[in-house]
């Protein structure tokens, strides 16, 4: 199984701190819109060749991470 940690890090001077995967400016953000968008892996992978399959499941896995410690927010009845 990958870990995030090989692949994700934050740094203040490269994009203003936003996660990124280590050794590029490509943000956890912007994987993760261009899958929303409907973008395949194989996609990914020919738009940006510095992306790999394990840095694409390392975003997937961080992102999981990060919603597995967030309040569940409920609409105003």
């Amino acid at each position: 199984m990958v870990n995030y940690r090989d692949y994700i890090v934050s740094d203040h001077q490269i994009m203003l701190g936003k996660p990124i995967i280590k050794g590029t400016r490509l943000t956890v953000e912007l994987i993760l819109r261009k899958l929303a968008q409907g973008a395949s892996t194989a996609d990914l992978l020919k738009m940006y060749p510095g992306l790999s399959e394990e840095r694409i499941q390392a975003v997937l896995l961080y992102a999981a991470e990060l919603l597995a410690n967030e309040e569940l927010l409920t609409s105003a009845a």
